[in-house]
């Protein structure tokens, strides 16, 4: 297995996706498909990938507003992926119109993913690389998707560089993401890269000495 990790930066909230694709099999995983589906299935035609999953970090219509159109668009159906909690608190942003976009309602969840799940691209592969480690309080059921092998997670929007997820929202809570933080992240190799949602890259390191929301 030859494992590569790519981006697009999409919608006017600059969402990253995230295409976690297997080199040797053509076989991709996205995470969080965000705004334009049609960007995104171009991509994985133009590298002819084959779509296995879709995993979603957590239930706000910006990180899973593509699920429908991909589920349809792609042969075969891929699996989709999402924390139950998630999904609940997902369900209740359907038919709202954002950006232009009607967030459809999602299909049913094919992976209810929890703390300790280990995932593979393609679901049928005994060789489970991915592991789930639940971080709520950005969103009720956040996740993230740590890969040992990459050296990297994948981490929604519970940490950015220098921040953490916004605890504003319905179902927000900072002194539970700050502790979800703590107890799943800073737990990590100090070394790991984290990809969060928005914005830039950043390592566990980092954060632990320079985050300020860590600095008391």
């Amino acid at each position: 297995m030859k494992l590569k990790l790519a981006c697009l930066v999409l919608g006017p909230l600059q969402n990253n996706v995230f295409f976690l694709t297997d080199e040797e099999t053509k076989d991709c995983v996205i995470v969080d498909p965000s705004l334009h589906p049609q960007e995104q299935a171009k991509y994985l035609a133009e590298n002819d990938l084959t779509l296995r999953q879709l995993w979603v970090s957590h239930g706000h219509y910006d990180h899973f507003l593509g699920v429908p159109s991909l589920m349809e668009s792609q042969t075969p159906h891929p699996l989709f992926g999402m924390n139950p909690d998630s999904f609940a608190h997902a369900q209740k942003q359907e038919e709202q119109y954002q950006f232009g976009m009607t967030v459809r309602a999602l299909p049913p969840i094919d992976l209810a993913l929890k703390q300790g799940d280990k995932l593979s691209v393609d679901p049928a592969s005994s060789e489970k690389f991915v592991e789930v480690r639940e971080v709520p309080g950005h969103c009720p059921g956040s996740v993230i998707f740590y890969c040992p092998k990459g050296g990297f997670a994948l981490v929604g929007d519970a940490i950015f560089r220098g921040s953490i997820g916004r605890t504003d929202f319905e179902g927000g809570d900072e002194a539970l993401l700050l502790k979800s933080i703590r107890e799943q992240i800073f737990t990590l190799p100090p070394e790991t890269v984290l990809f969060p949602g928005h914005g830039p890259q950043t390592m566990v390191g980092y954060e632990m000495e320079n985050n300020p929301f860590f600095m008391h």
